[in-house]
């Protein structure tokens, strides 16, 4: 299933080559679409040149339409798709910074790389701005960092904003830009006498139109998997790890893990709240089974070195988490092994009494009050008490990101 790890299928060479083929084949496409002129790129914003908006807003959701009808249909792993985290108020700014250089240069940074290797002297110019403003902005970030990292939202997408599924906001955004592009026409001939007085469109716009508005229908009606049926599709390379106890790790690791500074540990608790209440890890936080996939884009998002450790009384329900998480994607995910009983059984001797319980996921202790992370136990010791395990975080770090085009 896409996205393939092309580093480990055909060599970093062969991977960097393919990337080069991308970049030269997209700015190929913009040379061909005129994007090297910038009376043209900038003819956007004067009403008389809508090429900008028709190919890129094309581009867009012929993207949306594959990229969502490939993970309906399961040859592709949405959640393993790098989507930029929104800032609301920094990107706000950053998209009016961003528009106001592009009418005054005439390129965005993408197309100004691209006019600039035809050689545009104007475009090499607008490209030593960019280098410019990077360096001005990096030596000053200090100033408004507070303001660059606010009204963080993570990973929010239309269907968030909507509360719809994506089916029907795949199709809704499609209707919508066929109706845009139509328009766009039109405006090009009201400011634009040069233009033909007929529109553009031709016989095989609407063909595309209707077999992009079809395939979106279908994209709706397919829907997207759920966590289930993720794991379903990752469940013959990832169950092995449960089978073999590759990702159960014991309680001395999890105590290392707390007070290591380089790794950023995310404890979840998904055991019931009268349980959590009685006794929690210190930083535990509790999140119910059912509504596991909506942090999912928070763990997303998180930096490199997060390690996310699921715990419940024994290994049952944090078990089922993890297949959760696993399916949609968030890596380095572990289970706390024999759960919060055994931690108290390494950790708490003394200082409980084991209580004879019967059935899974029972609190197997006996605690006088509900003292939740107050309880001595809750807070493991920074001194290492020589007890032996065997090692089994490895942590992964992501792919790197970045933006493309004006991105």
């Amino acid at each position: 299933m896409a996205p393939f790890p092309l580093f480990d299928l055909i060599g970093k060479f062969a991977t960097y080559v393919i990337y080069l083929l991308i970049g030269i084949s997209f700015g190929a496409v913009l040379e061909m679409s005129g994007f090297a002129l910038s009376t043209k790129l900038t003819g956007q914003f004067y009403m008389r040149d809508q090429t900008v908006f028709k190919v890129m807003f094309t581009g867009v959701i012929v993207a949306m339409v594959l990229i969502f009808g490939a993970t309906g249909l399961g040859m592709l792993d949405y959640n393993r798709i790098w989507v930029p985290p929104t800032y609301l108020w920094p990107g706000t700014l950053g998209g009016l910074l961003i528009g106001v250089g592009f009418i005054i240069g005439g390129f965005c940074p993408g197309t100004s790389v691209m006019a600039a290797a035809t050689g545009k002297i104007d475009a090499m110019f607008f490209v030593g701005g960019i280098l410019t403003g990077i360096i001005i902005f990096g030596e000053s970030l200090g100033f408004f960092d507070h303001f660059w990292n606010s009204s963080y939202m993570g990973r929010f997408t239309l269907p968030d904003l909507l509360g719809v599924s994506t089916g029907a906001v795949v199709l809704g955004t499609v209707l919508v830009a066929i109706l845009l592009l139509w328009g766009a026409d039109l405006v090009e001939r009201i400011y634009n006498p040069a233009k033909k007085r007929k529109p553009d469109i031709t016989p095989a716009h609407f063909l595309g139109a209707g077999v992009l508005a079809l395939l979106a229908v279908g994209v709706m009606v397919i829907g997207q998997p759920t966590a289930d049926e993720l794991w379903q599709r990752v469940a013959p390379e990832k169950e092995p790890l449960l089978t073999n106890r590759e990702v159960q790790i014991h309680p001395a690791e999890l105590r290392k893990l707390y007070y290591d500074p380089l790794v950023n540990l995310v404890m979840l608790d998904v055991r019931d709240e009268a349980d959590y209440n009685i006794f929690h890890l210190k930083d535990a936080r509790r999140v119910d089974l059912d509504k596991l996939e909506e942090i999912v884009p928070e763990l997303q998002s998180a930096p490199d070195g997060t390690v996310v450790v699921l715990m419940s009384n024994d290994e049952t329900w944090a078990t089922e988490g993890w297949k959760r998480l696993v399916a949609l994607g968030v890596p380095n995910v572990y289970i706390l092994e024999g759960g919060i009983n055994n931690w108290l059984a390494v950790y708490g001797e003394g200082e409980h009494e084991p209580l004879a319980a019967d059935g899974d996921e029972t609190l197997r202790y006996v605690f006088h009050a509900a003292l939740g992370d107050m309880d001595p136990v809750a807070e493991p010791s920074q001194h290492d008490e020589g007890i032996e395990y065997t090692p089994k975080v490895k942590i992964q770090k992501k792919a790197p990101t970045g933006g493309g085009g004006c991105g």
